[in-house]
């Protein structure tokens, strides 16, 4: 396990394609703290299964109000306002502005405005002013 999150973490802030095992969820939060990630591949894990069976993306965004988008396998992301298990944010890996996170399907960048994430041509993009699911 020490080995895959040093991969990990490695090649998150390298910016490079992160490492994925199979039923293993993949954490990451931008340098302000106020969006984190949780990236669960298909099939789930032995604690979580995504409702579609997977693969799935999963951000919170603590400020302004709390936030949630998730964005999984097909079709566009639904955004949630009133979310019940309010638990962002890890302290680490963090993903620093500037850099591309790709796990899955999905492919994530980070800027000082925000965090866009894409599957195909659907995705999202979630700052402190925008909630917006395509």
């Amino acid at each position: 396990m020490a080995v895959f999150r040093f991969l990990s973490v490695v090649a998150l802030l390298a910016g490079l394609t992160t490492p994925v095992l199979a039923g293993k969820q993949i954490e990451f939060v931008l340098p302000s703290g106020n969006i984190g990630c949780i990236y669960t591949p298909k099939g789930g894990t032995d604690v979580y299964q995504p409702v579609d069976g997977g693969p799935e993306l999963s951000c919170d965004r603590v400020e302004p109000k709390y936030a949630r988008i998730i964005l999984g396998p097909n079709g566009r992301g639904k955004i949630y306002k009133q979310v019940g298990d309010a638990s962002c944010c890890s302290a680490e890996p963090v993903l620093a502005y500037g850099k591309t996170w790709k796990a899955g399907p999905f492919t994530c960048q980070a800027s000082s405005k925000g965090l866009k994430c894409e599957r195909g041509k659907n995705g999202f993009v979630m700052s402190r002013s925008r909630l917006e699911v395509y």
